[in-house]
């Protein structure tokens, strides 16, 4: 089958867009208590990564529509480059509203998230690569079982987070800021998780 390259490689780019933002995500944090200054340069870091990833996601579409042969379906091309870019914006908006809920500190919970949220982009960024061959399926399958695994703690250190949360915390608007935070990362991981379940339509519908 006919393919063209240049598909792989904006998904690699924008693979690796994302990894920089989970990091970045992760730096943010795990700098938060400490120093500010350094929390928010790392924010800028995670806006950098958003901003190429909507760039690799235009060109990928003007790809697309200017491709008259495509190395996957049209709607599995434009579904995995929305994914990605969804990935990419929830990462931005837990860098924000972490920033604008100007919270005392950050707790270990929301930094193990992100520490899972970093797992998950690079699992997604591993089995995209490998998508220019079916060849290698069952390694992509792989991955997409792992970036589940990772999902299912994110989901259980979230509930856990929310509990303690409801038992331990005095304040009403920590509580309520917190919860948030806790949300928004677990839902990063939850889109992790979907796009890893288009990325193994792909590769059943093509080994």
């Amino acid at each position: 089958m006919p393919q063209e390259g240049k598909f792989f490689d904006l998904f690699d780019a924008h693979a690796e867009q994302m990894v920089q933002g989970s990091h970045a995500l992760l730096n943010m944090l795990n700098t938060f208590n400490h120093s500010t200054t350094q929390a928010d340069s790392q924010r800028a870091l995670v806006d950098a990564s958003e901003e190429r990833g909507d760039k690799i996601k235009a060109e990928t579409l003007q790809q697309l529509h200017k491709s008259f042969i495509t190395p996957l379906d049209r709607e599995e091309i434009h579904q995995l480059s929305t994914g990605f870019d969804g990935i990419l914006d929830l990462i931005q908006d837990s860098a924000h509203t972490i920033s604008l809920y100007n919270i005392r500190h950050v707790p270990e919970e929301a930094i193990r998230l992100s520490e899972l949220i970093v797992g998950c982009t690079e699992y997604l960024k591993q089995a995209v690569f490998l998508l220019r061959s079916m060849d290698n399926a069952s390694e992509i399958l792989a991955f997409c079982n792992k970036i589940d695994g990772l999902e299912y703690q994110a989901d259980q250190i979230m509930r856990g987070a929310i509990s303690r949360l409801f038992r331990d915390e005095p304040d009403v608007r920590e509580l309520i800021k917190f919860k948030a935070i806790y949300e928004l990362l677990e839902v990063i991981t939850d889109r992790c998780e979907e796009t890893a379940i288009i990325i193994e339509g792909i590769v059943l519908e093509n080994s």
